[in-house]
């Protein structure tokens, strides 16, 4: 499992979820992760899980990545740890659903600050380190939610910031090109988190009519997104540039 081999990949988010698998995967893969959390007792747990299973793994705990200070003050912190960076991968987020009609405007502003502010301020402040390394990749995450419309869980403020991440991602494909930067998206479909696990485990809730519509017949788990992102952050993918990879056990493919 040499996939990742010689890269230093940086991961957000990487506590819980997603994030935590991706740490542990990716540095199975062989990449040097530097990660980051804004719990500090998980962001260390999950360093110790993977320094445990014999990875090389640093994060930095209680950041604010969703402004520009906080977003370098990341970045910078793992390349002097580090002294470059291959991989960026902005994972880290965080929303608020709930009726458009009675929504709040903080609720909206919220999102979309922790959903398209994190990864383009995360990417801004990369990308001369990025542009020095002679390339690399960065991955975002999109979501099913930015190409179809949710009848179990309205999310208008989620599905319209990882639709921002979508067009972001196509313009630094763009930018990123001359550099040698590739830049994709990885949209997961509905995933088992810690903070899905209350709407999944929901007896009264949709889970059943959701993983019906899913044609493999359940929801993600954090590990099926994680290895996609491996893929498309490995030299694998060196001709991936500018897409979106659907994670969501063909729900999308049924929208039509």
């Amino acid at each position: 499992m040499d996939r990742l081999a010689g890269k230093i990949a940086f991961i957000s988010g990487t506590g819980a979820g997603i994030g935590r698998a991706a740490a542990q995967i990716f540095a199975a893969e062989g990449a040097t992760v530097f990660g980051c959390d804004i719990d500090a007792d998980s962001a260390a747990e999950t360093v110790a899980l993977v320094e445990k299973a014999g990875g090389a793994m640093k994060s930095l705990a209680g950041v604010d990545l969703s402004t520009e200070g906080g977003a370098r003050e990341w970045i910078e912190a793992g390349i002097a740890a580090f002294g470059g960076i291959d991989i960026l991968y902005n994972n880290a987020s965080a929303l608020r659903n709930g009726p458009f009609e009675t929504m709040p405007a903080e609720d909206w502003y919220f999102t979309i600050k922790n959903e398209l502010d994190i990864p383009y301020f995360c990417t801004q402040a990369a990308w001369p380190y990025l542009i020095a390394r002679g390339g690399g990749a960065v991955l975002n995450v999109a979501s099913v939610a930015a190409v179809r419309g949710a009848p179990f869980m309205p999310m208008v403020p989620h599905g319209a910031a990882k639709g921002g991440v979508l067009a972001m991602s196509k313009h630094l494909c763009a930018a990123g090109a001359p550099h040698h930067i590739r830049v994709n998206t990885v949209a997961p479909g509905m995933t088992r988190t810690s903070a899905t696990a209350p709407f999944l485990d929901d007896p009264n809730g949709p889970k059943a009519q959701l993983e019906a519509r899913i044609p493999v017949g359940r929801v993600g788990q954090p590990e099926d997104i994680a290895r996609a992102a491996a893929f498309l952050c490995s030299d694998e993918a060196a001709f991936v540039n500018g897409a979106n990879l659907m994670v969501d056990g063909g729900d999308s493919a049924m929208a039509g």
